[in-house]
């Protein structure tokens, strides 16, 4: 049908074949999109292991982005497509059978949307972690509940963006953070995109659309805990200063007053006897203000254009 949407799928990955293969099989097996256009990127981010092997066997289109990271993976999958929507899928999402016809139906039904999102559950791969098991949003969990609503902010998962809209932000030719390099843990790149778009377009979230987020166990391991909410804190102080509508000495008084929360948040959790929990909170505390050293440390062109880089207008 002509006024169907139409749906570049891009699916970034590096050294993850056998989770690849379980998330091309799961978009391979879609039902009742027959009337939609569709298809299938792979960005292959340098990967060494069976990855060229798994992209052959489905069938699929792929192409290679020498620069390592997410960030850069990305930006290389929207550019090597042309649909209205693009769609990132993680090469560790298993999405359901129904999400593409699905995607298509909340497009048709927003079609002004810079974004939009659905139900993103956390599937762990061996015993849930005691402690990880808590802290979905650190894995990328999401679900604003059984109705379709705007929202400020979408995870990274299963986003599918309107190409005019991010087109329009400017990030197709200049990202301002970096997400995961290699095995490095970063995740500013999916903030910087969520608020670059929020700032011009409405969000939304649909739980029609529903992906299952495939985390083996050993990624619930407290070190890794911990390292994943340290990068997750410096995420939350640049995305803090990308929508800072003031002025940079503003941002300077203010910021270590945000720090001051996150740092009464452990002191709680410590005092109530939770003391993982307090652990958490002060690696997300060491993270921030290590965002915040970072920006004090970065040259004056740097912070003139992060801070504000997602406020409207």
């Amino acid at each position: 049908m002509p006024d169907t949407p139409s749906i570049d799928v891009v699916v970034c990955t590096y050294d993850n074949a056998r989770s690849l293969d379980r998330t091309l099989a799961a978009l391979g097996s879609q039902r009742d999109a027959g009337e939609v256009d569709w298809s299938v990127t792979v960005v292959d981010n340098n990967s060494t292991d069976a990855t060229r092997a798994v992209v052959a066997r489905h069938g699929v289109r792929v192409v290679r982005e020498p620069i390592q990271g997410l960030t850069p993976a990305r930006a290389r999958g929207v550019r090597a497509t042309q649909r209205s929507w693009i769609a990132f899928v993680d090469d560790d999402c298993v999405v359901a059978e129904d999400w593409i016809a699905q995607a298509a139906a909340v497009a048709k039904d927003h079609p002004a949307a810079g974004a939009f999102g659905g139900v993103v559950e956390i599937q762990w791969q061996g015993d849930a972690p005691r402690v990880a098991g808590r802290y979905g949003w650190a894995y990328a969990q999401q679900d604003h509940g059984a109705h379709a609503v705007a929202v400020p902010f979408l995870v990274g998962a299963g986003l599918v963006m309107r190409r005019a809209a991010i087109a329009g932000t400017g990030w197709i030719e200049h990202q301002l953070l970096a997400d995961r390099i290699g095995r490095r843990l970063v995740s500013g790149g999916d903030v910087e995109i969520a608020l670059r778009l929020a700032a011009r377009h409405e969000l939304w979230f649909d739980p029609r659309l529903r992906l299952r987020h495939m985390i083996d166990a050993r990624r619930g391991a407290p070190r890794h805990l911990a390292r994943l909410v340290y990068g997750l804190g410096t995420s939350q102080l640049l995305g803090d200063a990308m929508t800072w509508p003031g002025s940079a000495q503003a941002w300077a008084a203010r910021s270590p007053r945000s720090a001051g929360t996150y740092a009464r948040d452990a002191v709680r959790a410590a005092a109530s006897g939770r003391k993982a929990d307090a652990c958490v909170s002060l690696c997300f505390l060491a993270g921030y203000l290590a965002g915040l050293a970072q920006l004090a440390r970065a040259g004056r062109e740097r912070r003139r254009e992060l801070l504000g880089a997602a406020t409207p207008g």
